[in-house]
């Protein structure tokens, strides 16, 4: 018999974070974070980290366990997570991983085999400096399967998949062997009524954030780490960076950072449509 665990899954703004923690008071389970901006100390509100009253006493883990120079990886994520689930089973308690990052659940809870490549950061820099659409066309070349598979990711995954091609000089996808999932999972996600009621939830999501003080947690984070990467291209902080440097009114930076998540969540919800054992009514 394999270990149970239950996956939380889906878009922005849909209700994980709740969902897991009524269900977690229900079968005495704690729950591991699957949220690749939760693990940064300091993300909170452009995250929609879950406070500690939102938490309700139910253990979390991997939330706020690294700094923000620090480039986490899936292979992190697999390694940290599957600790904390061998931790949580060894008490007798039910992991539940909640998240949204559909590349972590893949690598820990699904077949896929992620091929451990150390970072490169002088061949980061450069990938980064091109645009993305030749960034696309490079991919496309190397690895056909890869491409027609990311295609629709943000930049930083692009760029992280023509690293691992050229470091091991072979297509991403004769590496990928599949492997037997070590877990007994039990895949779930909160009801969505419509991606209308989806994105109004986002919207007024980040009116809250702003209300919270999203642009004060910005210029702390940049005072304190400068423009690094992971600040620069986080949703929520890059477009209050905008309007900082004068590109853009507040309301005109709010705009896009609602428009933004949406288009994020487009993305989540694709991602987890092609999970077999999930139905998705938008």
């Amino acid at each position: 018999m394999k270990p149970k665990v239950i996956a939380i899954v889906g878009p922005t703004a849909c209700g994980k974070t709740k969902m897991a923690v009524e269900l977690a008071k229900q079968i005495d389970g704690e729950i591991v974070s699957a949220d690749s901006r939760l693990v940064y100390k300091g993300f909170d509100i452009a995250a929609a980290k879950p406070t500690l009253e939102e938490r309700e006493g139910i253990p979390h883990y991997l939330i706020d366990i690294v700094e923000p120079e620090f480039d986490y990886s899936a292979g992190n994520f697999y390694d940290d997570a599957k600790k904390a689930i061998e931790e949580i089973l060894s008490r007798g308690k039910t992991p539940i991983v909640a998240g949204g990052t559909g590349l972590y659940f893949r690598v820990l809870l699904e077949n896929y085999n992620l091929p451990r490549v150390e970072a490169d950061f002088q061949l980061r820099d450069r990938l980064n400096s091109r645009e993305k659409e030749e960034l696309l066309e490079e991919l496309k070349k190397l690895d056909e399967i890869t491409y027609e598979r990311i295609k629709n990711a943000d930049k930083r995954r692009i760029v992280r998949a023509l690293e691992v091609i050229t470091l091991l000089n072979k297509p991403i996808s004769e590496m990928q062997i599949l492997k037997e999932p070590e877990y007994d999972v039990e895949w779930k996600i909160p009801p969505i009524q419509s991606r209308e009621w989806l994105y109004d939830r986002i919207n007024k999501r980040v009116d809250v954030m702003f209300e919270q003080g999203l642009v004060e947690e910005t210029k702390l984070l940049l005072r304190k780490h400068g423009r690094i990467k992971n600040i620069v291209d986080t949703i929520g902080y890059k477009e209050i960076i905008s309007y900082l440097d004068g590109h853009d009114t507040i309301e005109g930076a709010l705009d896009k950072l609602k428009q933004h998540s949406r288009n994020y969540a487009k993305r989540q919800l694709t991602w987890f449509r092609r999970n077999p054992y999930l139905e998705i009514c938008c």
